[in-house]
């Protein structure tokens, strides 16, 4: 399964105000594991950003002057998302936006819905824990994940941040931080630092039981039925046969 964790960071809050998109950042997952691809880009908006915005993310004006319009960039990034699942914290925000850039530009792309799947983090973390926090910060808090770095919102680092914590949230675990920089304090105490395996470390072995020790597991299956009457899994010739 391909998954594609994204988040954006715009002009302000209201798309119905005309707000824009300024930043997306997007990584990548197949069948739960990061693979090192990510798409990121600043955007300019062709309008100012609101001051109540600039406080969340710091994206200035200025800084945003020379980079590339939405539609610069909107293949790649549709090329991007396309036949994957979109992984979003409060999806409805950052659809919203995306369909509303779509829109500008014509409609010519559809709408997201019409090349993605999407899963809202948001939604699962209430159903998960209801009447708490859940924003992102909340639930890095909960689940160990290290979000030290992020003292500004960033579309790409969120990303990174938000991938970590729906790993854990629906994978079961919940005193594990994913994060390559170490865990903090949680729920259940300071986990310390947690690094991720190299996907090319070698196989594990598989050692296989010898025949002494699977006729000694015979023996052990066979006084066990005799005690009780049966037994609740399979005899060895069983699975061999199976």
């Amino acid at each position: 399964m391909r998954e594609i964790v994204l988040d954006t960071e715009t002009t302000g809050i209201e798309v119905r105000e005309g707000h824009r998109i300024i930043e997306i950042g997007c990584v990548e997952l197949l069948d739960r594991r990061l693979t090192g691809r990510h798409f990121h880009v600043y955007i300019n908006p062709q309008r100012e950003v609101e001051e109540g915005a600039f406080a969340v993310h710091g994206i200035s004006d200025a800084f945003l002057a020379d980079k590339p319009l939405f539609a610069d960039v909107v293949d790649d990034f549709m090329a991007f998302i396309k036949g994957a699942r979109l992984v979003i914290h409060n999806a409805a925000f950052d659809v919203g936006f995306i369909d509303a850039e779509l829109q500008l530009l014509g409609g010519r792309h559809g709408q997201v819905v019409d090349h993605c799947s999407v899963v809202d983090t948001l939604r699962i973390a209430r159903d998960k824990h209801p009447g708490q926090r859940n924003s992102l910060d909340a639930l890095c808090k909960r689940y160990g994940v290290d979000n030290s770095q992020r003292d500004l919102h960033g579309a790409l680092l969120d990303a990174e941040i938000l991938a970590d914590v729906y790993l854990i949230m629906t994978g079961g675990q919940t005193a594990l931080s994913l994060s390559s920089q170490g865990a903090g304090d949680n729920d259940t105490g300071d986990l310390g630092a947690i690094r991720r395996l190299d996907p090319a470390r070698p196989v594990l072995r598989v050692i296989q039981a010898s025949e002494a020790e699977l006729a000694a597991h015979e023996e052990r299956l066979a006084a066990i039925e005799k005690a009780a009457g049966f037994v609740a899994w399979p005899r060895t010739a069983e699975l061999v046969t199976e």
